[in-house]
């Protein structure tokens, strides 16, 4: 169903699937300032689609799962443009891979399909991460200090996944 809410995250996958395009050019600082721009330009409308959708009373299923697979195609084309652009090593893939093991693992072990009430340590911990990535893509930022920012970010991320887990395995 289009709605308002999912109009706004139908433009953020246009902007990560854009983001996807990068990924095989050369690794230059036009191409990073390029991703950068995508990025900051698709977070702010991650924040605008959900306010969107409760403003508007067409919150819904559809939209959530909609949006919370744009943000994780958004962290694995962004952890891959750092990866690729020598901003972290190849362990950056670890937060971009995060959501999709998650999945997965529920294929494996059915208590880990339980529904998983939203949180804001979540939330604030998918922006934390947004922003190491932003930071470590930024042609500003050198190595080491990226991969620092994004190394930060990504355990934080580990730890939020680890914590839903431990809710899953409680229920």
């Amino acid at each position: 169903m289009l709605t308002p809410a999912n109009g706004v995250t139908a433009v953020r996958a246009l902007l990560v699937l854009i983001m996807v395009m990068l990924v095989g050019r050369t690794a230059t600082a036009a191409v990073a300032t390029a991703a950068l721009l995508l990025a900051i330009i698709a977070a702010v409308l991650d924040g605008v689609d959900g306010w969107l959708a409760r403003r508007t009373g067409t919150a819904s299923a559809f939209g959530a799962r909609f949006d919370m697979e744009t943000d994780a195609l958004m962290i694995l084309v962004l952890s891959v443009l750092v990866w690729r652009h020598g901003k972290a090593g190849v362990w950056v893939l670890a937060g971009g891979l995060m959501r999709y093991a998650f999945g997965a693992a529920a294929w494996l072990l059915p208590w880990m399909n339980r529904p998983l009430a939203p949180t804001w340590r979540a939330k604030a911990v998918k922006v934390a991460h947004d922003v190491g990535l932003c930071v470590a893509i930024a042609p500003i930022v050198p190595w080491p200090l990226s991969a620092v920012a994004v190394g930060a970010t990504t355990l934080a991320l580990t730890w939020s996944f680890a914590v839903d887990v431990g809710r899953l395995r409680e229920k």
